[in-house]
């Protein structure tokens, strides 16, 4: 199924099935300098309960609320979610933090919340194979640079999007994406405000595809 891809900022996503469903993933508070467009959900994911990833009165519904682990099928999209931590402490300082995969009839995409430490094998292998992964990479609490690299290497997905790093108007301290970028090796990377993904892509190379945030 071919998805379209929209970021707000932070970790907030919009993923579209073309013609079925809409799911948006930790809408945020206004208080951190993002506003938000209104959004409509049938499902709406968070990874951590705080007002960067939990602002629901942005989101119009009637939607699905999903915001811990466990396995899920709603309007034929499989998601699973797999409990970790939103620090590399064991959640001692920012508690848990849980990482959502969906499945959109074979087309994957992976988003990573507010991830704040490399996941174990196991943790990995319970969140299956992965086209897409969405992934942290400004610290803050949540990965680093480095760490969103080494995160990359476990997962192997064929398209990379980073998210959680600094914006303009963000209320929050967090590295500029062309840190990871420098990391990961890339340059000359075209931004878009959308990225379309469909189940026949196929590459033997990590793609990294940077997005605009969709504010207005």
């Amino acid at each position: 199924m071919d998805v379209e891809i929209s970021w707000y900022g932070q970790t907030c996503f919009r993923l579209a099935g073309r013609g079925s469903i809409s799911i948006v993933t930790d809408p945020c508070s206004p208080e951190l300098g993002i506003s938000l467009p209104h959004l409509q959900a049938d499902i709406v994911t968070v990874s951590h309960h705080t007002p960067s990833c939990h602002y629901l009165d942005a989101v119009k519904g009637p939607f699905k609320l999903l915001d811990g682990p466990g396995e899920y099928e709603i309007r034929g999209v499989f998601v699973t979610g797999v409990s970790t931590f939103a620090d590399d402490k064991e959640g001692r300082e920012r508690g848990l933090n849980t990482v959502f995969s969906f499945d959109f009839n074979g087309t994957t995409i992976c988003h990573l919340g507010r991830l704040g430490h490399v996941p174990t094998q196991s943790q990995v292998k319970n969140l299956g194979s992965v086209n897409v992964l969405l992934v942290p990479v400004g610290g803050g609490g949540s990965l680093t640079a480095t760490q969103a690299s080494e995160v990359i290497g476990l997962f192997e997905p064929d398209v990379v999007v980073p998210m959680r790093y600094e914006i303009p108007d963000l209320q929050e301290d967090l590295d500029s994406v062309d840190t990871f970028l420098k990391e990961m090796g890339v340059e000359g990377v075209d931004k878009r405000t959308t990225l379309e993904i469909s189940d026949s892509r196929a590459s033997e190379e990590t793609d990294v595809f940077v997005l605009e945030a969709s504010l207005h």
